[in-house]
């Protein structure tokens, strides 16, 4: 992997997960530099944080004023590492459902095959797993999936995972400021910008697991912003698609 690589971490009350995630990710990508994003956790976990990178050259911190969003925090890690010349970036999950010893597969896959701008880790395809959940979460994820599939008409399986890496030039080219959604959205958002913009996107198995330590962010106010800012999605990329149907020439120009 050629580049500067910056791992992007947000945390929110995350203090319990916070050392171990991050031993093991300096321990699976010795030469990347780890940037936390703390929306003020009330739990102590940005004043950890601080303190943990006061000997860790290779840790950064950055503080915000409160909580926010998901997608409003990793806009500023994306902002903080840009602005610094990092060439890769990579995005997990505090809680450790993302696992750091994958990150390496990630990587390969950003390389392999001609390249790609994008790279998901997918848990809703062969040999990607799922554990600790229960049968309605699961259910929830996959309807949730293929939803997004076929009202956006994303070649993907799981546009909701947030466990990715991105190239440089992807996230120049997704004008991440115009990236309204704040929650869990964030994820498909960008992933359809990504399609829209042309990016070469790749998706490969990992396995997923429940958080122990800690409670979920998820809750009825996110999964309302995603369905209602996924579907108003949809229905515009259905309605320009059918205006491009209807207006097409026999011969296949447009007219």
């Amino acid at each position: 992997m050629t580049g500067r690589t910056l791992v992007v971490v947000p945390t929110y009350d995350e203090r319990g997960n916070l050392e171990p995630l991050l031993s093991r990710i300096h321990t699976s990508v010795a030469y990347a530099d780890v940037l936390v994003v703390d929306d003020n956790s009330p739990d102590g976990t940005g004043l950890l944080a601080l303190r943990l990178a006061a000997d860790r050259t290779w840790l950064h911190v950055l503080p915000r004023p409160g909580k926010q969003g998901l997608g409003v925090a990793y806009r500023a890690g994306y902002a903080w590492g840009l602005a610094r010349g990092y060439e890769v970036f990579v995005q997990l999950d505090a809680d450790l459902s993302h696992l750091p010893e994958q990150i390496p597969d990630l990587l390969e896959a950003l390389d392999a095959d001609g390249g790609a701008d994008l790279v998901i880790g997918t848990r809703w395809m062969p040999g990607g797993q799922v554990e600790n959940w229960p049968r309605h979460r699961k259910w929830l994820s996959r309807g949730g999936n293929r939803y997004t599939r076929t009202l956006l008409g994303l070649p993907l399986r799981d546009a909701t995972g947030g466990f990715r890496v991105f190239r440089r030039p992807t996230l120049e080219v997704l004008d991440l400021h115009e990236v309204a959604s704040a929650g869990y959205c964030f994820q498909v958002d960008l992933a359809r910008r990504a399609v829209a913009a042309g990016c070469g996107v790749r998706e490969v198995p990992i396995r997923f697991v429940e958080r122990t330590r800690g409670q979920s962010k998820m809750n009825g106010a996110v999964v309302r912003e995603s369905l209602w800012r996924i579907s108003a999605w949809g229905v515009r990329y259905q309605v320009l698609r059918l205006r491009d149907v209807l207006w097409r020439h026999p011969d296949g120009r447009s007219r």
